[in-house]
This record gives structure tokens, C-alpha cells and sequence, in this order.
């Protein structure tokens, strides 16, 4: 921290230029800080009990501009405390070392944060660089101060890197997700130490900004400090990457230079079309950052002026969101693939917003951004502008207790899964690759929620994120409608519905892993596998003590792997044949026998053809057979049925595997009447298994409640009735 200082005649390649890169956190009538200035006030200014130091006056205003009725005596307190310990101490630029705290916490202060933050930032070193304890700063400012000092001052001691001890970064993360304020500083203490790196040996400065970009980034961004996030990226681009750094600065250059700007032009023709409608708005550009011109140039090519930037709309409602929308897209040319709403569905890091794009007639197309002065404030500061996050609000009780202190749900979520997994080694190889996970998609349930997925994820994921361990059980899937396997990669926007099974043995695949992609899911997972290692063998080493048709059930897909035995058949023909429904054929006496690739039965509409020895085939009226014959000139035989209502059907039934499926099905027919006659089952292919039963029936009026029995046994999708593809021609 204190080595991270700035050397003015050495600044480096970090920091961009102020008229080139607008900081949103930085407030346009404040001018930048001078730190200089700031240290020599904090030697010189006054220090009297009564009146606030003039070197935190700046902290104060852009305080009072979020907390206008805020109580600044704990700030003047721990500013006195901290210049008094650091007093002496010098950064490697040579400025009093006051200087960074202070500037740690104006930019909290810019961002909203309340007062006991602040207080809190100010003396986030003196525990860990100075004689001052903790003990000290409870007695002083509370135990909740306190709290976070310690956090923060723990944080510093991690090992980010690839060597990083993952029992002790599990302990401090998990610290942090107790608050979401320490995280909130320490990201400030990183932004000003990267603000004033150019002072480092070159190979200094690239191992923090890799540290910072693989791991401090990834937690602004699912924190939503876009402010800070973006301030980072730029200053690691400029380190990693100077090259790209430098090009990139000139294109924003020569798009400051341009006597045309088109992106302005769109505004005011947003700003009429608003005035028109009535709608009270504000219109920003809101130029875009280095990393974001960067991306857009390798995405798009060559930039052209509407490119460096976006337009904001800011409103005052939630329902002015959407005027705004229906008035751009009615009045102007929308982009409608670039739609997507932020407001109905959030972001997990609590962003809200309209996104949108108009067009012009000559081809540029600005980006929109429509949301709320409040959603601003949160899409800016994230959990900073959650203020104390114990604080009891409206609905919550009045001893301060909340029932999530740890918004926004991904650091909740953080807490489930350190304690889910099995040990510190899979938790921390789970967080660095959730970290490097940079984009999400939302997937809806059928019941109009909504799950918030990386991208990439799978139906495993889906269903560890809405069911936790009890996915577990989980048989199957439909995506949009259509049945998927558990593998199927899900695309944003996407419905699933996640198809359990009700049997308490039901267990996960060892396959699923390959297929899982969240935290929640692979440490659910490895929990699962860890704690029955017997449980992942591959089903063919599996002893069933069973009765053959029980076993049968159990191997075929108990994982829905491929690997599992064939069934066939798993019953055998009973002895004497069956009668099944009379058919009445003319002319009489004809021998009839019911089509096999049909199998139809009373009331079904049928028909029929004559074969060799004078036998008369009956077909379903709707069976590809049917078709086929009559269009290679055959003729048809007049049929009808008769008074006797028994019947012999084929059934089709498909699967997903799990055990006992087999016995389960059997065990529904029979309690519906039917006797098999025969049944086969395929392997498994994609965890899908297909079944043919030829059943016997009594009376072919039960045959719907036969069906409808097979489709409620946990974990078969559909039954119907056997349909053969006619022959080729």
C-alpha cells in the first residue's frame, strides 16, 4: 500500500488523460484533487475539537452531496487519529502518507457511501502501519468501525496471485461477504494505488495490475462498482497492453478533434423527440472508456464518431423508462436486436436499465441507455450505494438485523458455496473460474422467475441454481418447449423447466461435471461424489439385489450414460394368445390380422388391405402405411369393429434414466389392467431411453387412462401409441 506511491517526475503509462477518459464517479463542477495540496493541509491545517480540517473539506462536500444531513464528527475524529498515526510517514513520491487514505475515502464519498464507511476508510491503515489497535478504534468509533478496519486490514494480507493460500483467501473473502462494505474500500485502496503506480519497477507494476485484473475487476463487476471497474480497466489496459493503450488514446484524440460530432447531433434530435412527447429526461454522451473503445474497435473494425460514445437518458420513473422506449422506437429507426431489458430482469449485480439503438439515414447507430436517476446511482456504485447494509429500513426490524446483509446475490451465494465446498482447494479453483466468467445471461423458469447464469451454462447449472443439492434428482429438462438433455448450453432469454424425479435414491453423474459450469453446481456436485465414492462407479459395477426387472430398470441410464445394458426383452410372451378386438370385414369370412406397425384398436378409424393366402391386414386410417400402399395401387378392403372391446396395443414410451424406472413403469400397467405381451428397451443415447411395450387390454376404453398412468411415473416425458415409418419406395 504505502510502496504503491507516484513519482510526479515518473508518473508512468497509468493514468489517461482527464480530458480524454471522464471518470463517472467524478462530479463535473469538482475540480480534480490535488493530493499534494491535500498533504501539506493535513500537516498544516487546523486541528481544533470545534471546526472540521481543511483536508477533508473536499470529502465533506462530495458527503454532504449524497447525506446532506450526515453527522460529521466521526470523519472529523478518525481523520484526526489517522494524520496523528501516520504522521512522519512518507509515500515513495515524497507526499505525506495522510494523502492516500484521504484519497481512498473521497472516492468512496463521490461514490455515496454513508458516514461510517468513510470513518472507516480513513483509518484502513492504521491498524496494519501504525501502533493504533483495535481495540483502540472500538473504544473511539464502535465495534461496527471496527469490523471493518479488521476486514479490510486482513484483505491486505491475502496472496491474490496463482500461489495464493486458499484456506486463508476462503477466510477473508468469506470476511468480506459478512459486509459488502470492505470489499467497498478495499476496492478504492486498489484504484488509488493503481491511480499512482507509475513509481513501481515495470515488473512490479504488471503483477498488481494482473492481480487486479483477474481478481479485483471481476468482484467490482459483480459488486456493480461500475465506476470504479471501469477506472481499473483502463488503468491495467494501459499497463498490460501500452501498445494497444496508445493507439487507442489517438482514436479517441482524433474523435475530440472532429468538427462533426453525430453522436451530439443524435441527442438533440432525443432530446425533441422527448420534448414533443412530454417526457421530462435528461440526455447525456456518456463517452465511452479505453477498454470499451477498444472492444468496440475489434468487434466493429473501423469506428466512426457515433461509436466513442452513448447516449443516457435519465428519467425520473420507472414507467418513464419505457415512454422513453416507445417514443424512440416509434419516432426514430430502433436496432432491434441491440433491446434488452435490464428493468424487468436485473442484472445479479443489481443493474437496471433500458438498452437500445437508434439509427441514422446515414448509417450511424448510437447505443441508448434509459433508467431512473436512482438506478444511476446504484448502476454507478453498486453495493456502495446500498449504504450500511445493517441499517433498518422500512421493513425490517428495529434491532438492525437483516435478513441478507450481503447484497447483491452473488456474494450471498459466495457464503453457500465456501460452505458447501468439501474443501479450500475446490472452493478457490471454483471462485477464480466463476471470476473469469464475464458476461451472464437470464434464463426464465416456467413459473415467470428468472435464474441469472454465466454464459455457457447448462441445464446442470439451471438446476443447481434453482434447487440447490435436491437437483440431485433432477431427470431431465426442456428448453423452450422441447425436451434437452441436462448438457444443452443455454442461450439468454431461454425458458427451462427442469424435470425432477421423485425417487430418494436418485444421484448425480460423475458426467455432469464435464457439463457444469457455476460454483454452485460443481461444488454441489464434488460434495456429492466426495461424500459416496462408491456412488460414482460406472453402473456396470453395480451389484442390484433386485428382482431382474428391477435391476433392469437400474441399469438402464441410472446415470443416463452411455455404457448402461440393453433390455430386451426384459418379459416374455405369456403363455396362450391372447384375443384381441373382432374386426367384421368384407366381404365376410376373410382372415383378419391387426397391422403390427399400428396396432389399432376400437374406436380407432381403420382400414384394410388384402396380402397373400386371402388375409386381411388392418391399419389405423392415419398410418404412413396406409399411404404408401394406396399410392403404389393397392386396394382397399372395407373393415369394421366388432362388440368385443378387448385389444392389443403398442406403446412407445421415452425416458430420461434414472434407477427403478423399469419396475416402476411395469408396475403402473399392471395396476391399470394391461398384461404385457412383450417389451423392449433401447440403450441409452444423451440420457433418453426408449421403450416398447405390446400390451393386452381387456376393454380399449381404458387405453387413455393407461397412457396417462405411464406419463405420471417420474421421469417419462411421453407415451404414445407405436407409429412404424412407412418402407422407401
Amino acid at each position: 500500500m504505502s510502496a504503491e506511491a507516484t513519482n510526479p517526475a515518473n508518473p508512468g503509462p497509468v493514468a489517461p488523460a482527464p480530458s480524454a477518459v471522464p471518470t463517472a464517479a467524478r462530479r463535473k463542477s469538482r475540480p480534480r484533487i490535488d493530493l499534494r495540496r491535500l498533504g501539506r493541509a493535513a500537516l498544516l491545517g487546523p486541528t481544533a475539537r470545534t471546526r472540521l480540517p481543511d483536508a477533508i473539506s473536499h470529502v465533506v462536500e462530495a458527503h454532504r452531496a449524497h447525506h446532506s444531513d450526515a453527522d460529521l464528527e466521526p470523519l472529523r475524529r478518525a481523520y484526526v487519529l489517522a494524520e496523528s498515526s501516520h504522521r512522519g510517514q512518507m509515500r515513495k513520491s515524497g507526499e505525506p502518507y495522510i494523502t492516500h487514505p484521504l484519497a481512498v475515502t473521497l472516492i468512496l464519498a463521490e461514490l455515496g457511501a454513508e458516514t461510517t464507511t468513510l470513518t472507516a476508510s480513513l483509518l484502513h491503515d492504521t491498524v496494519e502501519d501504525t501502533d493504533v489497535t483495535l481495540d483502540q478504534v472500538r473504544e473511539q468509533f464502535g465495534e461496527e468501525v471496527r469490523y471493518l478496519v479488521d476486514g479490510v486490514t486482513k484483505l491486505e494480507k491475502v496472496d491474490y496471485g496463482a500461489a495464493a493460500e486458499p484456506e486463508t483467501f476462503r477466510k477473508m473473502l468469506v470476511a468480506t461477504g459478512n459486509d459488502v462494505r470492505v470489499m467497498s474500500i478495499k476496492l478504492a485502496d486498489r484504484l488509488h494505488n493503481m491511480r499512482t503506480l507509475g513509481v513501481m519497477r515495470p515488473e512490479k507494476q504488471a503483477r498488481i495490475a494482473k492481480v487486479t485484473r483477474d481478481v479485483l475487476i471481476p468482484l467490482a463487476e459483480r459488486l456493480g462498482v461500475q465506476a470504479l471497474k471501469t477506472e481499473l480497466e483502463d488503468l491495467v489496459f494501459a499497463i498490460l497492453h501500452p501498445e494497444e493503450y496508445a493507439h487507442t488514446r489517438e482514436l479517441i484524440a482524433e474523435n475530440t478533434a472532429r468538427t462533426d460530432d453525430p453522436l451530439a447531433e443524435i441527442a438533440d434530435d432525443v432530446r425533441g423527440v422527448l420534448r414533443d412527447a412530454g417526457i421530462q429526461a435528461e440526455v447525456l454522451i456518456r463517452p465511452r472508456h479505453f477498454v470499451s473503445v477498444h472492444r468496440v474497435a475489434r468487434k466493429r473494425g473501423q469506428l466512426r464518431g457515433a461509436d466513442l460514445g452513448r447516449l443516457l437518458v435519465l428519467v425520473n420513473e420507472d414507467a418513464d423508462c419505457y415512454g422513453v422506449l416507445g417514443e424512440l422506437h416509434t419516432c426514430m429507426t430502433p436496432v432491434v436486436s441491440e433491446f434488452k431489458d435490464f428493468i424487468a430482469v436485473p442484472k445479479f449485480n443489481l443493474y437496471q436499465s433500458l438498452h437500445t439503438a437508434v439509427a441514422r439515414a446515414d448509417g450511424q447507430v448510437a447505443e441508448v441507455l434509459i433508467r431512473t436517476h436512482q438506478m444511476h446511482k446504484v448502476a454507478e456504485a453498486g453495493v456502495v450505494a446500498l449504504g450500511n447494509p445493517y441499517a433498518p429500513g422500512a421493513d425490517d426490524p428495529a434491532d438492525g438485523e437483516r435478513a441478507d446483509p450481503t447484497r447483491p446475490g452473488w456474494l450471498s451465494r459466495l457464503l453457500d458455496w465456501q460452505e458447501a465446498a468439501p474443501d479450500p482447494d475446490t472452493f478457490w479453483s471454483t471462485l477464480r473460474e466463476d471470476l473469469a466468467q464475464d458476461r451472464e445471461i437470464t434464463v426464465f423458469r416456467p413459473d415467470g422467475g428468472t435464474l441469472g447464469l454465466p454464459e455457457g451454462a447448462t441445464c446442470v447449472d439451471a438446476a443447481y441454481a434453482q434447487y440447490g443439492e435436491d437437483a440431485h434428482a433432477c431427470v431431465g429438462a426442456g428448453v423452450n418447449g422441447r425436451l434437452a438433455t441436462l448438457s444443452t448450453v443455454l442461450r439468454d432469454g431461454d425458458t427451462v423447466q427442469l424435470i425432477m424425479g421423485q425417487d430418494p435414491a436418485s444421484e448425480p453423474s460423475r458426467e455432469w461435471l464435464e457439463h457444469a459450469h457455476t460454483p454452485a453446481a460443481r461444488i454441489a456436485i464434488q460434495r456429492w461424489l466426495a461424500a459416496h465414492p462408491a456412488g460414482a462407479e460406472e453402473p456396470e459395477t453395480r451389484t442390484d439385489t433386485d428382482t431382474g426387472t428391477r435391476r433392469a430398470g437400474a441399469h438402464t441410464g441410472a446415470h443416463g450414460g452411455a455404457g448402461a445394458p440393453a433390455v430386451r426383452p426384459s418379459t416374455s410372451v405369456p403363455a396362450g394368445r391372447p384375443r384381441g378386438a373382432d374386426v367384421l370385414v368384407d366381404p365376410p369370412g376373410a382372415v383378419v390380422r391387426l397391422a403390427g406397425c399400428c396396432t389399432p384398436v376400437p374406436p380407432d378409424e381403420i382400414t384394410g388391405f388384402a396380402v397373400r393366402g386371402g388375409v386381411v391386414t388392418v391399419h389405423r386410417v392415419q398410418c404412413a402405411a396406409v399411404a404408401h400402399m394406396t399410392s403404389r395401387g393397392r386396394a382397399q378392403v372395407g373393415v369394421r369393429w366388432g362388440e368385443t372391446t378387448a385389444c392389443r396395443v403398442t406403446l412407445v414410451a421415452e425416458s430420461f434414466g434414472r434407477p427403478h424406472l423399469l419396475a416402476d413403469l411395469t408396475e403402473a400397467m399392471a395396476l391399470e389392467g394391461a398384461e404385457i405381451v412383450s417389451a423392449t428397451v433401447e440403450p441409452p443415447t444423451e440420457q433418453r431411453v426408449r421403450h416398447t411395450y405390446t400390451l393386452q387390454l381387456p376393454d380399449a376404453a381404458h387405453l387413455p387412462a393407461l397412457m396417462r398412468a405411464m406419463r405420471d411415473v417420474p421421469g417419462v416425458y411421453d407415451v404414445s401409441r407405436a407409429q412404424h415409418q412407412a418402407p422407401a419406395s
